[in-house]
């Protein structure tokens, strides 16, 4: 029976939403909370963009070091032999490869106009996998774009032609959110029993299915003989109307009516790391968390009614499917005003040291306790709000890989 993964993709697809973003020290904070939580993978970012590249390789450094594992750490790219050659020059200490390409024929044609044919896709796709496998990529996944309005032959011969050539997962996009619970089940499915290959689901919301899709997709996979690789994002962020929520997604799995005896995931996925991470990503990219979002939301466990009230207090389980403290709610909260002195433009050492000393970090020497700061004022400087004491502790702890976390290298 195959098992359920989870491949986080934040740090790629949620940071391309317009009008979001995320400086380096917050991506990795993300890497970090996701690898607490037992996400298999995140999708850290694009080894072929150049200001990507200090932030890649010193997140790998930090995998390299056992700060960030288990987790593993993929990069995003064209299916290009180009795109290929260009990711291992800059970052040739990767390991993990998404490479995508369009394969519906409205992409086809609306997208290349004339200039391929479904052939071309089927050469590109090869190509750029053996072009990684013989730079030593371990683990590559295939994308195909926009495969839900994809015919499922043509999907079937892409997918098998990959999986010769070496890929490792096949990836089944759901670019615009068209699918339904029903025909990506059967969809993935038959790929599953066809191609015999893992496969990774990546749904978009734009009819608001995507968590729906995401699960439903993955039991077709598991029903199909393979393991199934669910990719989400932190609060569900990402384009036009979102990605599935990683929350969510797992509280689904564990919680939905019968899945949890039958689709069980493959590593265990801590919930506790819910209510941190969704309270980060919410603060980084500037968006509150909806407040009926699953788990999360400031409403998921708030109760009006008198009758649900009188019902929860009798026992919580009347009018909850869940308890709040398995996703880390209720936790204490600092609110020390001295984080916004430790981690502004300009703050003073003393207000600085005295702040970090009540997280636990003190500093051997004045000069310590001096770079750290300047590290965080530059920090504070490129996120453009105050830092949140887990940066703070991150970079008094790995100073130097904060210190290429900041640096961007301009094109000469």
């Amino acid at each position: 029976m195959g098992k359920i993964y989870l491949i986080d993709v934040t740090n790629r697809d949620g940071v391309q939403t317009a009008k979001l973003g995320l400086s380096k020290l917050e991506k990795t904070m993300i890497n970090i909370y996701l690898n607490e939580m037992g996400v298999y993978q995140s999708e850290f970012g694009f080894p072929t963009t150049k200001h990507e590249s200090n932030y890649l390789r010193a997140n790998l450094r930090l995998h390299a070091m056992g700060v960030l594992q288990p987790i593993h750490l993929g990069g995003w790219i064209r299916a290009t032999v180009e795109d290929v050659e260009k990711a291992f020059e800059l970052v040739p200490e990767i390991k993990d490869l998404a490479l995508s390409i369009s394969t519906s024929q409205q992409m086809i044609n609306g997208k290349f106009q004339g200039r391929k044919g479904e052939q071309d896709i089927l050469n590109m796709a090869v190509e750029s996998i053996e072009a990684a496998k013989s730079h030593g990529a371990q683990n590559v996944s295939i994308n195909a774009e926009d495969a839900s309005r994809t015919e499922i032959d043509f999907l079937l011969r892409f997918a098998c032609a990959a999986k010769a050539a070496g890929a490792d997962r096949f990836r089944y996009c759901d670019t615009l959110g068209y699918d339904n619970p029903f025909s990506i089940y059967e969809a993935c499915k038959h790929l599953a029993q066809d191609v015999k290959m893992p496969i990774e689901l990546h749904c978009h919301g734009d009819l608001g299915m995507a968590v729906a899709n995401s699960v439903t997709g993955a039991m077709g996979v598991v029903d199909g003989g393979q393991d199934a690789y669910i990719n989400t994002t932190v609060n569900g962020i990402g384009e036009r109307a979102g990605n599935a929520d990683l929350v969510a997604v797992v509280l689904a799995l564990k919680t939905s009516k019968d899945l949890a005896k039958k689709y069980k995931f493959g590593i265990p996925v801590h919930l506790k790391i819910a209510s941190k991470i969704s309270k980060f990503a919410s603060y980084a990219f500037k968006v509150e968390i909806p407040i009926n979002q699953p788990g999360v939301g400031a409403n998921a466990f708030a109760h009006a009614s008198g009758i649900h009230a009188d019902g929860v207090l009798k026992d919580p389980q009347n009018y909850e499917l869940y308890d709040f403290e398995e996703l880390g709610r209720g936790e204490p909260e600092m609110v020390e005003t001295g984080r916004e002195i430790a981690s502004g433009e300009y703050s003073g050492m003393a207000g600085f040291r005295y702040v970090m000393g009540k997280m636990g970090i003190n500093f051997e020497s004045r000069d310590d306790a001096e770079d750290v700061l300047e590290l965080a004022r530059y920090a504070n400087v490129l996120a453009q709000k105050p830092l949140v004491a887990d940066e703070l502790v991150f970079i008094a702890k790995y100073p130097e890989i904060a210190r290429e976390l900041l640096t961007l290298t301009p094109l000469s």
